[in-house]
Order: C-alpha cells, then sequence, then structure tokens
C-alpha cells in the first residue's frame, strides 16, 4: 500500500522537522530519565509514576514514527510555485461572506499543516476545496452541515 503524500509548505516543513528533533534530542531524555527515577522506586506492578513515563515514552515513540513518515513522504511547495491568479496551496486568500460580509483570510496548506487558529485551514476542508483553483472574484458555494455559505474572492496573494 502507497504512503499518502504530504503537502507541505516551507515553514511546515521547518515546524515539523523542529518538533521531530525536539522529541528525539530532548523529550526522549526527559523520559528515560523520568522512567529510571520510577525504577528506583521499587516494585514497578503498582508504580503510577512509572506506568505515566512508559506511557509517555510510547507516545513520544509514536509521534516520532509519524513525523517520519510524514517528511519521507513530502512534497515541498516552494514560494515561486504559489499563484496569484488563482488559489492553490500555499495560497492567502481573503474572502467575504457574502450573507454577513465579514471578510476572512486564510494561508490554504496542506492536512498535515492546518491550524484553524493561525488561519492556516487545509486544502481538503470544505472552504479549501471549494475555492482551490478559484480566481479573484469568482463566488464559490461551500456546503457546511447548517447549508450552504457563499464566499467571494476579493484577494489571493503569496
Amino acid at each position: 500500500m502507497s504512503e499518502k503524500e504530504v503537502i507541505l509548505t516551507q515553514d511546515g516543513l521547518k515546524k515539523l522537522e523542529e518538533e521531530l528533533e525536539h522529541l528525539k534530542s530532548v523529550k526522549r531524555r526527559e523520559v528515560a530519565e523520568r522512567i529510571k527515577i520510577a525504577i528506583g522506586y521499587g516494585d514497578i506492578s503498582e508504580n503510577s509514576e512509572y506506568e505515566d513515563a512508559k506511557n509517555e515514552q510510547a507516545f513520544i515513540e509514536g509521534r516520532i514514527i509519524t513525523l517520519e513518515k510524514m517528511l519521507r513522504n513530502a512534497r515541498i511547495i516552494n514560494n515561486d510555485e504559489i499563484e496569484t491568479d488563482s488559489v492553490s496551496i500555499g495560497s492567502t486568500v481573503l474572502i467575504k461572506d457574502l450573507e454577513f460580509g465579514d471578510e476572512l483570510e486564510y494561508t490554504i496548506v496542506g492536512t498535515a499543516e492546518s491550524d484553524p487558529s493561525q488561519n492556516k485551514i487545509s486544502n481538503e476542508s470544505p472552504v479549501g476545496k471549494a475555492i482551490l483553483g478559484k480566481k479573484k472574484g469568482s463566488v464559490v458555494d461551500v456546503n457546511v452541515p447548517v447549508g450552504i455559505i457563499q464566499y467571494k474572492i476579493i484577494d489571493i496573494k503569496k
């Protein structure tokens, strides 16, 4: 079974590499020290500190494997690939809600990098899917659980 391609911007790649390095160099050592201390308490069969540390170790190792897989399958979107005449991954898009008049600015990123609190939405999200490939001035219908929202694309930039 082929592994899914992970689309990343340069910033997204850097953040994942930094997280991986932090987990390998800092968090692994910290949890190993916690396990060592917990073992020093004696009987590990009823030792909650030991259990907690082992669970954290499993989480860290799982995250390291996930990050390594994502980086191995990464396709990096370079700045010169980002379009300004139509919406593409890496584009920052200003859209207007035609019903309420709200203007929203989103950067379209791959799923691994999406963070709605930072206005980074996935190309696979309802809004991301609807506006991908559209041009400035286009009106798009976005299917959401409450119905259909219409947005107008006001501006597209890198």
